[in-house]
């Protein structure tokens, strides 16, 4: 059998999506717009690292998507690390080495650019903070491939509770604080708070946010005297960006909604604001007509067992060191 490999192209997009879905749909329903913002449009898509395969008859049997950090901004996500975004292979193709040719191929790209570190997932943008946890296989597999598991702190879980129609939440009250719907007008304010507390990753995705459009009404801020103390994100499917908590919405007879990250700045922790933050934020969603909430890639089990969430996914983090 021959097959032949090319890089990335757009085009096959429609393709990329129903191999996907022959494959992963049932745990994670792929649309093109969400692979197509996720992967084409990040400007950390790595081209040299991300490769087609076609069989003779030129349909595609498996691709990989990798990235590494690109942009010239404030923060920088990825010093030295690069990331496999997905690795898909069509079961009638699988155990004749393309997955292993592909990552390779994906390697070696990685390697040119001097990166050190590869992770599975946890790109700018990602799919999964990690391998499910229940494709028990593919882990194997990529252990097999030089892939270490990342233990302790090697496992992360999606959330989920769902809200019977009649089921009333309420603001919270807190004397002196108020939980409110970030305004554009404060987008600098709240831009800078998230610097100040939580430089890094969620600094970067709200940067993202309001570059691509968002308005404030994904941000539920905590103020406390007028200044802003805490936030946490809520998404839903009018939101400007299919966010990461509400990629798997097909899934769902309802409306879905999605919470988190959430954070309150250190000095102001242990006073109850971090638990008023997420039930401020089931509120809002509730007022938009949500009857479901996902909280993706956490470890905080507990904390949200407290709100009624369930564990719903979990995955395993995996890496490899290339030295």
């Amino acid at each position: 059998m021959k097959l032949h490999y090319q890089s990335l192209k757009r085009l096959k997009v429609q393709d990329m999506v129903n191999l996907w879905n022959q494959e992963m749909g049932a745990d994670f329903p792929m649309s093109e717009r969400l692979l197509i913002q996720n992967s084409f449009s990040d400007c950390n898509l790595f081209f040299e690292g991300s490769y087609l395969t076609l069989n003779e008859q030129d349909e595609l049997v498996g691709f990989i998507i990798s990235k590494m950090f690109q942009e010239n901004r404030e923060v920088n996500l990825g010093q030295d690390v690069g990331w496999i975004q997905v690795l898909v292979v069509h079961k009638d193709y699988r155990n004749q080495g393309i997955g292993s040719e592909l990552l390779r191929k994906a390697e070696g790209a990685f390697q040119n650019q001097n990166i050190k570190e590869i992770m599975l997932g946890r790109d700018p943008f990602h799919f999964f903070p990690g391998i499910p946890a229940n494709y028990e296989q593919t882990i194997r597999w990529f252990e097999s491939q030089g892939y270490e598991l990342n233990e302790p702190y090697g496992r992360d879980y999606d959330m989920v509770r769902s809200f019977k129609d009649q089921e009333e939440v309420t603001l919270p009250v807190i004397q002196n604080i108020s939980f409110t719907i970030l305004k554009i007008e404060e987008k600098d304010q709240f831009l800078h708070f998230l610097k100040q507390s939580f430089p890094g990753r969620w600094q970067y995705e709200a940067h993202k946010y309001f570059e691509m459009g968002g308005v404030g009404r994904e941000f539920v801020v905590v103020k406390k005297e007028g200044s802003i103390i805490g936030f946490c994100r809520i998404n839903d499917l009018s939101s400007p960006i299919i966010a990461q908590n509400v990629y798997w919405s097909s899934l769902f007879e309802h409306n879905l909604g999605g919470i988190g990250p959430l954070g309150v700045a250190k000095e102001e922790r242990k006073s109850g604001y971090g638990i008023a933050v997420v039930e401020a934020a089931i509120y809002y969603l509730r007022k938009r007509g949500v009857s479901s909430m996902v909280i993706d890639w956490t470890g905080l089990v507990s904390f949200y067992e407290k709100l009624g969430f369930k564990e719903w996914k979990s995955y395993r983090n995996l890496q490899k060191n290339l030295g």
